[in-house]
C-alpha cells in the first residue's frame, strides 16, 4: 500500500541526520506525505532489516547496503553521497595537525581521553578506526585512554562536554553538537571515505513513496545541504 497520506518510516546511519531530516519538510509539504525516522548506527539499520520489519526505507553505508542487496532483502538501493573522517576537539581548541599519518598518531597518543563508537554497536567510523589503531600498532596505548561511545553524536557530546579531548567521528555528526567542532580530516593515506546508500527493503509497505522521498535526496537542489554536512553529494544509481 502506497500513496498520498503515507507515513514512510525510516531507519537510518545517525551520519545523515540533518539532511534526511531539512528534506522531510518540503517533502511533506510537496506529497502529503510524512517521514517517521528512526537513527541508529549501520550495524544495528542491518538487524532491523534482516528481521524483516515494516520498514519503508533503510539508509546505511553501502558496504552494508551491498550485503542486504545480495541478500535479497531490499528491492532497490540508490547511492546518495559520501564522507570521510575527522576528528572532534572542543570549539575552543585550535586547529589540529593531522597533515600525514605520523602527525594523526602523534595526535592521539598526545590525548588525554579519546572517544569513538564502540565496534560492537556496529557503526561504521568506529569499526575503521578500532581497526586502524591495530594497524599502526597503537590500539593498546589509545585505548586505555578511549571514553567509548554509543553513536557518532554522542562521541562529539563527549567532546563537547570535556569528557574526551578528541573525538574520531564523521563531520556530519560533529557540526550540529554544540561546543564540538571539526579539529581536521583524516590524512589521505589513513583517510576512509564512506558513501552511504538509501535502500527498499522488500518488506516496505510504501515502497513508491520511499522511492519519491530517495528522489529528492539525489536532487540538485539538496546538495548544498549534503556538501554543509561535509559530504560530497553523489548521483543517484538505481
Amino acid at each position: 500500500m502506497s500513496g498520498h497520506g503515507a507515513d514512510i518510516r525510516v531507519v537510518s546511519a545517525e551520519a545523515v541526520r540533518d539532511i534526511l531530516e531539512t528534506v522531510a519538510g518540503p517533502f511533506a509539504i510537496d506529497t502529503g506525505n510524512t517521514v517517521s525516522f528512526a537513527f541508529m548506527t549501520a550495524g544495528q539499520v542491518r538487524k532491523h532489516v534482516d528481521a524483516d520489519e515494516p520498514i519503508d526505507l533503510a539508509i546505511a553505508s553501502s558496504g552494508i547496503t551491498s550485503e542486504l542487496v545480495k541478500a535479497g532483502k531490499v528491492s532497490s538501493s540508490t547511492d546518495l553521497a559520501r564522507i570521510g573522517l575527522a576528528v572532534a576537539v572542543h570549539e575552543s581548541a585550535p586547529l589540529l595537525d593531522l597533515s600525514t599519518p605520523d602527525a594523526l598518531v602523534k595526535t592521539l597518543l598526545a590525548a588525554r581521553a579519546v572517544s569513538y563508537t564502540h565496534p560492537s554497536v556496529g557503526g561504521t567510523a568506529g569499526l575503521y578506526f578500532g581497526g586502524l589503531l591495530r594497524n599502526l600498532g597503537i590500539a593498546d596505548d589509545v585505548n586505555k585512554r578511549t571514553v567509548f561511545s554509543s553513536g557518532g553524536r554522542d562521541v562529539a557530546e563527549k567532546v563537547a562536554r570535556g569528557d574526551a579531548e578528541l573525538g574520531i567521528t564523521f563531520p556530519s555528526e560533529i557540526n550540529p553538537v554544540k561546543g564540538a567542532k571539526v579539529g581536521g580530516m583524516f590524512p589521505h593515506a589513513l583517510q576512509n571515505y564512506v558513501v552511504y546508500a538509501a535502500t527498499v527493503p522488500v518488506a516496505a509497505q510504501n515502497a513508491d513513496v520511499a522511492r519519491t522521498y530517495v528522489a529528492l535526496l539525489t536532487d540538485a537542489s539538496a546538495t548544498p545541504l549534503w556538501e554543509r554536512a561535509g559530504f560530497e553529494a553523489l548521483m543517484g544509481r538505481p
